[in-house]
């Protein structure tokens, strides 16, 4: 069962810019170096709150590599040889990013949508559950745990819930970034160095775990088509690096 529910609108983006202007839509070939990646991120936020760029929604790949969010203990990260590990400024604890997993990097101005975190951290719950609509996946959310689950059912077993997406999120100026991480075809023996979101009860999933060969293009359109429901219309653009 749902916590609570996420209706899409049919017409009003749930999230949307008041003047309508389209976000930017980059998609990054190959895989991005996590500290790179971070300082482009960072800096185009800067720039959104400055007036000296528009909004960006920046889809990637990354090595891979465990990151420590603000909310991070120590005693989670049990394999720190295992891969490089990162402080992180975003919310939440740690989580994996590596191949196969698509990262949104969402860099919004709220000011020109809400000023309600509350309200975009559903939004984008809404999105990424939008999204796993498209391959009749039905993404749920608990109160009290971060992210996106699914549940798994096995005749004879009792009903496991499983983690696909991860959110992390942090506000400067009322300008967004970092974002959402969702598992399309990652290792998911990699996860075993880490405690994900310090989780110890639930396990983690991927779109192909689950028995669906959803490709990352297909991931990506189901993303983009999701992300126009829920913050509005996007347009092409460059990735920052």
């Amino acid at each position: 069962m749902l916590d609570r529910s996420l209706t899409l609108p049919t017409d009003t983006p749930l999230f949307g810019r008041h003047d309508g202007v389209p976000a930017g839509w980059a998609v990054s070939p190959g895989q991005v170096p996590y500290p790179q990646a971070v300082a482009a991120m960072e800096a185009r936020a800067q720039a959104i709150a400055e007036g000296r760029a528009g909004e960006l929604v920046w889809l990637l790949e990354h090595p891979p590599l465990y990151s420590g969010g603000v909310s991070a203990k120590p005693g989670d990260l049990l394999d720190p040889n295992r891969f490089p590990v990162f402080a992180s400024g975003r919310g939440g604890q740690f989580t994996y990013h590596g191949p196969g997993q698509r990262v949104a990097y969402v860099m919004l101005d709220l000011t020109k949508r809400q000023r309600d975190v509350r309200a975009f951290v559903a939004s984008l719950e809404a999105w990424v559950i939008g999204a796993l609509g498209h391959f009749n996946v039905e993404g749920e959310i608990r109160d009290g745990r971060v992210g996106v689950w699914v549940e798994r059912r096995t005749p004879g077993l009792p009903i496991r819930e499983d983690k696909i997406a991860a959110i992390g999120v942090k506000l400067r100026r009322w300008v967004s970034f970092h974002g959402v991480s969702l598992n399309v075809e990652p290792d998911l023996d990699h996860f075993a160095g880490i405690i994900p979101c310090g989780q110890t009860e639930h396990g983690v999933t991927s779109l192909v775990d689950l028995g669906l060969p959803v490709t990352m293009d297909e991931a990506d359109d189901a993303l983009r088509a999701s992300f126009r429901e829920v913050f509005g219309e996007v347009e092409a653009a460059q990735p920052p690096i």
